[in-house]
């Protein structure tokens, strides 16, 4: 016993001088906490709307007031018309639409009033839950207004815009795109260089004549082809099987898709150029990526809904500026007009990391 003590003591002291042991044992699960429990939620909080008041009246700015007052909804943007709307949704500047008649408060004690609620579903679970809550508030209202419930309610009469029918895999084909092409691409290139270096062959490389630039483009080329092929196997079966429609240029969408794979390589190289082992380099790739993917991507949970320190955090998703972009080319129909600040971000990426990539291979070869 008094030999397994020590052994245990000596274990002991190996685990807590190694950072990335602590790392592990202690930063990883403490971060999943965290993000699981913030960003797994379904609840709307401070979701962008529009409206279209086109009566004006007292009845309808308490309307609008009464919507406005919760922590469900704020005023994104005034429209005057449903192009305003249209528009505004393809730009992602709002995600619901209220949309009230002339003579609102005349019609209000008259007869049938009706409300158009009109909401972006491409996203179907949140717009959904949007025209959930705000029918709720309308109704409400109504009975706030009145005392009772009378048999001429006012009725939300709610359209679905880009996806009519609600079909979740028109959600799910854009985020397992983006998932799979950021977590295979950035995985793979990871462990090029550290293959390298655990083999013994990183010398070959270091004394040949090739530069490190034509080194990195070598490694990320055949990568960048394969992840290409994945993703074209993934639209083929979005279109055949779960009949994805293609409203805008399927030319543009091709482009972007190259984009965001080389940008999700060059990640994977820096990774690479910066971990001695292939095991640093998984862990970086998988624990590191993959949960922020997942989460803070727009994918499946609602960003807006989130606290603020992981609203900031999404900004620098990669992932999260593609799936707005395919989900604007494939559902919504729109062009590099609408779309190219989130595609400027991600040359931004391929810059930054590739740049960052060929200068620390430099300091390795000094």
């Amino acid at each position: 016993m008094k030999e397994l003590i020590v052994f245990i003591k000596k274990e002991f002291k190996h685990i807590f001088r190694d950072p990335r042991t602590l790392l592990i044992l202690f930063g990883l699960p403490i971060a999943q906490v965290f993000l699981f429990g913030y960003a797994i939620t379904n609840e709307v909080k401070d979701a962008n709307i529009t409206v279209w008041d086109q009566s004006n009246d007292v009845m309808s700015k308490k309307l609008i007031s009464k919507l406005l007052a919760t922590d469900y909804f704020k005023l994104a943007s005034v429209s005057q018309s449903y192009d305003d709307i249209s528009n505004g949704f393809r730009s992602g500047e709002h995600m619901l639409a209220l949309v009230i008649p002339p003579k609102f408060a005349k019609k209000f004690s008259d007869d049938d009033v009706k409300v158009q609620l009109l909401s972006d579903a491409s996203d179907p679970n949140q717009a959904n839950l949007l025209s959930n809550y705000a029918s709720a508030i309308i109704f409400g209202f109504m009975r706030e207004e009145l005392g009772y419930t009378p048999p001429n309610q006012i009725v939300s009469e709610v359209r679905m815009t880009y996806n009519p029918e609600l079909k979740g895999v028109f959600l799910f084909v854009p985020g397992v795109i983006t998932v799979i092409l950021m977590i295979v691409s950035t995985l793979l290139t990871s462990i090029a260089l550290t293959r390298e270096k655990e083999l013994g062959t990183m010398e070959i490389l270091l004394v040949s004549p090739l530069k490190p630039g034509i080194i990195v483009v070598g490694k990320v080329l055949p990568y960048l082809l394969l992840s290409f092929f994945n993703a074209m196997i993934i639209l083929v079966l979005g279109f055949t099987v779960f009949e994805m429609p293609m409203m805008g240029n399927f030319g543009l969408l091709v482009l972007e898709l190259i984009l965001f794979i080389i940008a999700a390589l060059s990640i994977g190289i820096f990774i690479s150029t910066k971990t001695a082992s292939q095991q640093v380099a998984m862990m970086i790739s998988l624990f590191a990526l993959m949960l922020p993917t997942i989460l803070l991507s727009v994918f499946i949970f609602p960003i807006d809904s989130m606290p603020w320190p992981l609203q900031a955090l999404s900004y620098i998703m990669l992932p999260k500026y593609f799936i707005i972009i395919v989900k604007g080319i494939m559902l919504q129909g729109v062009g590099l007009g609408v779309l190219w600040p989130q595609t400027l971000i991600i040359l931004g990426y391929i810059v930054v990391f590739t740049v960052a990539s060929i200068k620390s291979f430099n300091i390795r070869l000094a």
